[in-house]
């Protein structure tokens, strides 16, 4: 049996977010709690441990204390084993008297990270977006087409691609040519519907990796970034770059009606609303139910949730949703929601299509529709949010599908 390649990661966490503000005011997008008890990074990092890799270095830069408290409390993985970690990497100006200037630039400032371990590939992955992948089988595509790089890629409707940097191959799925949000996607050859669109995640041959992160980190004229800047100077050179079909993608034990390749980039409010629904299905495309392929978080000491009533009340019902341990249904009814850790819900409350995140209290007789409320908000009895736009923009955050979004620790006051 072959040995396995020593594998060193990046993840890439260092990103404002500033689309998914207010969630983001006072966090980083890879913070941003999703799932009701997860977090954005529990997604990826939890992907590298399960495919076994365990050597992971996450690159932070903006807002990052509250991600640096959850890696050091839940993935603290380290002890016997000396390449058995997840480490946070703060950016520290190593190059000069700047902070990261790109995707590009964040590896180049730790290249010394690299060179200490001495892999065998390295992987740059994104630390913002909720997918289940087994980087192994990459892996060995990587190795099977003796590629210098590869590109984790997804096809995408081809009039839905110009927000993503879009990916030109030709027959053997060699990349040709990178197009950063191009207003007219060239299509797949043979698939004229669909285009290939980057993942932001890579494999990379690690001499190659540090001898054109070198030659970029001195350009004045670069953007220092992976897809504009380091992947089409690749292709002039020759070098041989693969795109790895996501639909490839294999996971043990998923469920009927799960999807082996759902990937979402959760970075505007709207897209992270859909994407958090999306897991009160009945068959979710996105299986958080998979024991073989778990998504890791840190542990809590909650109790199981509760569902009760006051005598004469009617009982806490919630219908086709999902409710976090430690939450109290008080006489309340919750549909088609995800409602967090130690939340309160109090008699004749309604949530209807809500995302409620931990220790939330919404009062007696109050009603909230199509809304995002973060951590430790209070709702006050009788209030009525989601159901008078107008009225609503006074008051919160709303997106332009109409999604009502309410700030962290905001102690709501009636109109």
């Amino acid at each position: 049996m072959a040995a396995r390649p020593r594998i060193l990661a990046f993840v890439m966490a260092g990103g404002k977010g500033t689309r998914l503000e207010p969630l983001t005011r006072n966090r980083c997008k890879p913070a941003v709690p999703f799932g009701g008890r997860f977090r954005i990074i529990d997604f990826v990092l939890s992907n590298l441990i399960n495919s076994g890799i365990y050597s992971v270095y996450v690159l932070t830069q903006f807002k990052s204390q509250s991600l640096v408290e959850h890696i050091q409390e839940a993935w603290s993985i380290g002890g016997v084993l000396r390449d058995h970690f997840v480490v946070p990497v703060p950016a520290q100006q190593k190059t000069g008297e700047y902070w990261y200037r790109g995707t590009a630039d964040a590896i180049y400032q730790n290249l010394n990270l690299v060179n200490d371990f001495d892999p065998d590939l390295v992987a740059v992955f994104g630390g913002d977006h909720v997918f289940l992948m087994d980087v192994g089988h990459m892996v060995d595509y990587a190795h099977a087409k003796k590629a210098g790089v590869v590109v984790a890629c997804l096809p995408y409707p081809v009039n839905q691609a110009h927000s993503f940097g879009v990916v030109r191959i030709d027959e053997s799925w060699r990349i040709t040519g990178f197009d950063e949000k191009p207003a007219n996607p060239q299509p797949i050859p043979g698939q004229p519907d669909l285009a290939l669109v980057s993942m932001g995640n890579y494999l990379f041959e690690p001499e190659l990796l540090q001898r054109t992160l070198d030659e970029d980190g001195e350009r004045k004229d670069s953007d220092h970034d992976f897809g504009k800047t380091i992947l089409p100077q690749l292709l002039a050179q020759g070098v041989p770059v693969y795109a790895y079909d996501f639909r490839r993608n294999a996971i043990p034990g998923l469920t009927e009606g799960s999807n082996a390749a759902y990937w979402r980039d959760v970075g505007t409010l709207d897209s992270y609303f859909e994407a958090s629904l999306d897991l009160r299905a009945v068959q979710p495309e996105l299986d958080l139910y998979n024991s073989q392929w778990p998504i890791r978080t840190g542990r809590s000491a909650l109790p199981p949730p509760k569902f009760v009533h006051n005598v004469g009340e009617r009982v806490g019902t919630a219908l086709q949703s999902i409710v976090c341990e430690g939450t109290i249904l008080s006489g309340g009814v919750v549909e088609n929601s995800l409602i967090g850790r130690g939340c309160r819900i109090h008699s004749y409350s309604h949530v209807d299509q809500g995302v409620v995140m931990d220790y939330t209290e919404i009062g007696r007789g109050a009603r909230i529709r199509r809304c995002i409320v973060d951590k430790r908000v209070v709702i006050p009895a009788n209030d009525r949010i989601g159901y008078d736009p107008e009225l609503d923009r006074k008051r919160f955050t709303v997106t332009e599908s109409g999604i009502v979004v309410i700030p962290k620790n905001t102690v709501v006051k009636l109109p």
